[in-house]
C-alpha cells in the first residue's frame, strides 16, 4: 500500500504543480508590460520534455523511461530529494531510510531492511582485542570450531572458503572446505550461523581442499588423495534443510581428473581451469561448466608445467591489445615464476610472458585489482627462505607481454602470505599466523609504500611466526560486508569492519 500511495502522491503533486502554475500564470496582467508566461511552454528542468508531457518535471530526463509504467518516470521514481541514506531509494519506500541498502534486502521479511538490524558482535574490537584474539578496526561476529564444520574422520583441518549468495533470498552462505569434506553454512544471521551440512571427500583425507562458484552450483577439488574428481554441488538445496546439519551427496562428479590442487572459474566464460593436477603435467585442465550437471573436458596445456594456482578474466584493462581474451596468470611455485597466458582459443593457447623476481622461493598465487591494471602476488617460502616480514609484491601489467615489478610491500610481521584478494582499494590476505590482514591498495603505483595495512584480526593470538598454522584463506565479497575466514585449527571466523 505505501508503494501505490507514494507513487500516486507523486503524480499528484506534479499535477497539482502544474495546476498552479497555468492558475498563477492566467493571474498575471500587462500593466508591468511584461507578457504573461504561456504553461504549455514552460520546461522546469531544461530537459526538452514541456512541463505538460514531462513524467518528471523536477529531473531531467529526456528519454521520458518509466519502466513500470505508473505514470511517473523512473528517475522519479528512483530519486528523492528527501533520500537521507543517499541511496537512491526515496525515503518513503526505503526499508532502511537512514543506512544505504541498495539491494533492500530484508531475510527475515519483517519490512525492516538487513542494514538496519540490530547487529551486536559477539566481541566488538576494542583497545587492540576482541575477545581473545588480537585485532585493528574488525569486530568478531560469530565463530564456528573446526569440529562443527569437519567429519570425525581423522584428524580434520582446515582449508579454503569461498561464498555464495543466494540471487533469489538474497541469503549468503559460506562454503568451508575442510580436510574430509566441505561444510555449508547459513550466515542469514552472522551472529548466529547455522551449519547446514557437509559433502564428505570422494576418496579420503586431503590438507587441500579447495572450492569455487558458478551459476548457483559449488565446485570442489581436493589434491593429493587420489581419484577424488570434482565434485559439484547445486547450492539451491541450501533453501530447505529441515533438519540441519545433513550430510549431502555431490549431484555429480566430473572423473576427467583425479586429484587437483585448485579450481579457478571465469564466470564470464563459464570455463573451469583446473590446476596442479595429475592431468597436463599439472598445468590447466579446461572444463565447460555451460551445464553444470554435465562438465566437458575441453583440454588442458602442459607446455609451461605445473601451476599451483592461477586467476582467469575476461580482459579488459590498459593494454588494449588483449581487451576482450580470455587471460589467464598462473602461479608456477615449482618454478618460481608467472605466467601470462591468451587461453581464448583452448585449442591453442598463446604464451604471453613468464617472469620472476628477486628472491622469489615459491610465487603461491595472484589477484588482479579492480582495473586489471596490476597483479599483486603472494610468495608462501620467501620469508622463511629469507627472513624478513610478510612480502607482497605488486606489478604492473599495463603490458601483459611486458610486466614489471613496480612495488614492494614488508608487513608488520614474519608471517608468511597465503591466499589474497581484492575489492574495491582493499586487498584482503590470509596470513597465516598473522590472521587476516587488510591493505589499502590505493597508492599501488607507488614504488615506495605501494600498500598500508589499515585493519586486521589475527585468529592465531599464539604468535606470528613463520609457520603453517592459522589463516588459510579470506572471501571478502558478501554484500553485507561480512567477512569469512577459515583458521587451519580454529575453524571458520565471520567478522565485519567496526562502525
Amino acid at each position: 500500500m505505501k508503494w501505490h500511495y507514494h507513487k500516486y502522491f507523486k503524480k499528484t503533486k506534479w499535477i497539482i504543480t502544474v495546476v498552479l502554475i497555468v492558475a498563477i500564470t492566467s493571474c498575471k496582467n500587462n500593466d508591468n508590460g511584461i507578457d504573461p508566461v504561456d504553461p504549455v511552454s514552460l520546461d522546469d528542468d531544461n530537459d526538452g520534455i514541456l512541463n505538460t508531457i514531462d513524467n518528471c518535471i523536477a529531473i531531467a530526463n529526456p528519454n521520458q523511461e518509466d519502466t513500470d509504467n505508473d505514470g511517473v518516470g523512473d528517475v522519479c521514481d528512483g530519486s528523492d530529494p528527501n533520500d537521507n541514506d543517499g541511496d537512491g531509494i526515496a525515503n518513503a519506500i526505503d526499508n532502511c531510510p537512514n543506512t544505504a541498502n541498495t539491494n533492500q534486502q530484508d531475510i527475515d521479511n519483517n519490512g525492516v531492511g538487513d542494514a538496519c538490524e540490530s547487529v551486536t558482535p559477539l566481541f566488538f574490537c576494542e583497545n587492540g582485542m576482541a575477545g581473545e584474539y588480537p585485532c585493528k578496526g574488525y569486530d568478531l561476529l560469530s565463530h564456528i570450531p573446526l569440529t562443527d564444520l569437519a567429519s570425525d574422520l581423522g584428524e580434520p583441518s582446515g582449508s579454503d572458503v569461498w561464498g555464495w549468495t543466494d540471487p533469489t533470498t538474497l541469503k549468503e552462505y559460506a562454503i568451508v572446505g575442510t580436510s574430509n569434506s566441505t561444510a555449508f553454512v547459513d550466515l542469514s544471521n552472522p551472529i548466529e550461523p547455522v551449519v547446514l551440512g557437509r559433502i564428505n571427500s570422494e576418496t579420503g583425507d586431503s590438507a587441500w581442499r579447495d572450492i569455487k562458484v558458478y551459476n548457483n552450483y559449488a565446485f570442489i577439488v581436493a589434491d593429493n588423495v587420489g581419484a577424488h574428481g570434482m565434485q559439484v554441488f547445486d547450492l539451491t538445496r541450501l533453501r530447505t534443510v529441515p533438519n540441519p546439519p545433513t550430510v549431502f551427496n555431490p549431484d555429480t562428479v566430473f572423473t576427467g581428473v583425479e586429484s587437483c590442487h585448485n579450481i579457478v572459474i571465469n564466470e564470464s566464460e563459464a570455463i573451469a581451469y583446473l590446476v596442479g593436477c595429475n592431468t597436463f603435467a599439472g598445468g590447466p585442465t579446461f572444463v565447460d561448466l555451460s551445464n553444470p550437471m554435465n562438465p566437458v573436458s575441453l583440454g588442458g596445456y602442459s607446455e609451461t608445467g605445473y601451476s599451483h594456482d592461477a586467476q582467469v578474466i575476461t580482459y579488459n584493462g590498459p593494454d588494449v591489445e588483449h581487451n576482450g581474451k580470455q587471460i589467464y596468470v598462473g602461479s608456477h611455485g615449482n618454478t618460481d615464476e608467472i605466467v601470462i597466458l591468451d587461453v581464448t582459443n583452448k585449442a591453442s593457447v598463446v604464451e604471453l610472458s613468464r617472469f620472476s623476481y628477486p628472491q622469489s622461493a615459491f610465487p603461491h598465487q595472484g589477484w588482479f585489482t579492480e582495473d586489471q591494471r596490476y597483479f599483486i602476488v603472494g610468495d608462501e617460502v620467501d620469508e622463511l627462505d629469507f627472513g624478513f616480514n610478510t612480502k607482497t609484491l605488486a606489478f604492473d601489467f599495463s603490458d601483459l607481454d611486458n610486466p614489471v615489478l613496480s612495488g614492494t610491500y614488508f608487513g608488520t610481521t614474519a608471517a608468511i602470505d597465503h591466499n589474497g584478494y581484492t575489492r574495491g582499494n582493499k586487498y584482503y590476505l590470509a596470513n597465516y599466523r598473522a590472521g587476516l590482514r587488510v591493505l589499502d591498495v590505493s597508492n599501488i603505483e607507488s614504488e615506495v609504500n605501494p600498500m598500508n595495512e589499515v585493519g586486521f584480526f589475527d585468529t592465531y593470538p599464539e604468535d606470528n611466526n613463520p609457520d603453517f598454522n592459522g589463516v588459510w584463506s579470506v572471501y571478502p565479497y558478501f554484500s553485507s560486508g561480512n567477512i569469512v575466514i577459515s583458521d587451519i585449527e580454529k575453524g571458520l571466523f565471520i567478522v565485519r569492519k567496526s562502525n
